[in-house]
């Protein structure tokens, strides 16, 4: 099944050429190469999730170098990089309030029946493709562990 959230991308690119918006089409144009090297050294075709966790990829890597940068005494090039997370994020689905998260949590340990901190990695696996690209998946698990723990 085909990724709408690729063809969204695909047409930004188009779009971008066509108003003659160079940065905004540098940072599509990376994000849809990094696409394609999955499509062809794995011989898939991308569907919405797996292109949700290459975006959260993608924007996780900026914000490091956006911090790099900062610490640096660098905002030029820090500047840069947030653009590049607003321009990516914009093809993310809306992000999840914490109550919906929490929600999604309980109803993943009830299914699991996890009780500890052995059962976290049996709660992530069901939890992180329905938060994927909505929530930082870092601080769920923080909340996973706070809730087994």
């Amino acid at each position: 099944m085909a990724s709408e959230i690729k063809a969204s991308v695909s047409q930004a690119v188009k779009d971008a050429m066509r108003a003659k918006d160079k940065e905004r089409l540098g940072v599509l144009r990376v994000v849809m190469a990094e696409f394609k090297k999955i499509e062809v050294d794995e011989r898939i075709e991308l569907d919405d999730a797996r292109v949700l966790a290459v975006l959260d990829k993608q924007i996780k890597q900026r914000k490091d170098s956006a911090q790099q940068f900062q610490d640096a005494g660098r905002p030029e090039l820090a500047a840069v990089e947030t653009f590049e997370i607003d321009v990516i994020s914009s093809f993310l689905p809306s992000p999840l309030s914490d109550d919906d998260i929490l929600s999604i949590l309980k109803q993943a340990i009830a299914a699991t029946g996890a009780e500890s901190m052995r059962d976290m990695g049996k709660v992530m696996a069901l939890v992180k493709p329905q938060i994927q690209g909505r929530a930082d998946v870092g601080k769920v698990s923080a909340q996973v562990k706070s809730l087994l723990g």
